[in-house]
């Protein structure tokens, strides 16, 4: 016997929906905003024969940036992948075992794809 598929209702989904959208421009704006704030995309940099330490600080910087731009990566794809779910309608759905994420889950991470059990598993 197949298990029923429970589904989120639209009146719920689209507030989901315009948060994920919201929150996928803010992170494509501050990822544009951290590429012009990238020591190495200077163009004064390439004739400033700078000292070992201000050299040292323009590294520290784009390892740093770097960083964040690949976690703010991470992000999007999660934020873009929940909104394919929602769109196809598995949006609350836990991949792994088909179950409901529990709905505080998905108000405090509503691109959670694992329910907590699952979640739990996959980082032992």
């Amino acid at each position: 016997m197949k298990k029923p598929v429970i589904k989120f209702p639209a009146q719920v989904l689209k507030p989901i929906g315009n948060f994920l959208r919201r929150e996928e421009k803010k992170l494509v704006k501050r990822k544009k905003d951290l590429e012009k704030e990238d020591p190495f995309s200077d163009t004064a940099r390439l004739t400033d024969n700078a000292a070992s330490d201000a050299d040292a600080a323009e590294q520290f910087g784009h390892a740093r940036i770097e960083a964040i731009k690949k976690e703010i990566d991470r992000r999007l794809i999660d934020i873009r992948k929940a909104l394919g779910r929602i769109k196809i309608g598995h949006y609350g759905t836990c991949e792994s075992c088909g179950k409901m994420i529990d709905t505080d889950r998905l108000m405090v991470k509503p691109e959670a794809t694992l329910c907590i059990d699952c979640e739990r598993k996959k980082g032992k």
